[in-house]
């Protein structure tokens, strides 16, 4: 079995949090529907500019889950309401 977990650190253009919530949520929503993964906020929550998602695939290759998680963050960059500040990529591979 193998992981892949992602960390995408980016900054939006919001003037609230209820305006950060809207892009966020969106972003999230899309992903997870997108590409059928576990996306989640884990950080900077009580930053109204920056937030910070979570992102995870399991499989079986490595390959097919390191070329989901780029192609989601390309997704992620693309988008008009964000910018990616940073972001970072962990495959793990589990024993039996």
């Amino acid at each position: 079995m193998v992981v892949a977990v992602a960390r995408v650190h980016f900054r939006l253009e919001a003037d609230s949090l209820k305006g950060k919530r809207k892009v966020v949520k969106s972003v999230v929503q899309r992903v997870r529907n997108r590409y059928n993964v576990a996306v989640s906020e884990v950080g900077l929550h009580d930053l109204w500019q920056s937030a910070e998602i979570g992102i995870c695939a399991v499989g079986n290759s490595e390959p097919v889950l390191s070329g989901i998680m780029e192609r989601i963050i390309t997704f992620v960059e693309q988008d008009a309401l964000c910018d990616i500040v940073d972001s970072s990529l962990e495959i793990i591979h589990m024993g039996k």
